[in-house]
């Protein structure tokens, strides 16, 4: 069981990633100012920034918020599952 819940974590942090750079990439297309000397730093400040820019426009948040939010928090479930299922 730890290797496929390492697989699902490793999974959704590929996710997170992903999603990361895709919402720093519209942030920067609307002419946001992106610090990408401390970019790991600000990645949820980003994430925040386009929610908020995504709800004014059409008024709820855009999808790439959806895939973030998720993804993360299933890394963070499933990693402490591996780990636990390890220690077991």
């Amino acid at each position: 069981m730890t290797i496929f819940y390492t697989a699902i974590a490793g999974t959704a942090l590929i996710v997170y990633i992903v999603t990361s750079i895709m919402i720093v990439d519209v942030l920067k297309k609307r002419g946001e100012k992106i610090n990408f000397v401390f970019i790991r730093l600000l990645i949820p400040f980003y994430a925040q920034k386009y929610k908020k820019m995504t709800a004014a426009e059409t008024g709820k948040p855009g999808s790439l918020f959806y895939y973030w939010i998720v993804s993360i928090n299933t890394a963070l479930v499933f990693g402490i599952a591996a780990v636990v299922s390890k220690v077991s």
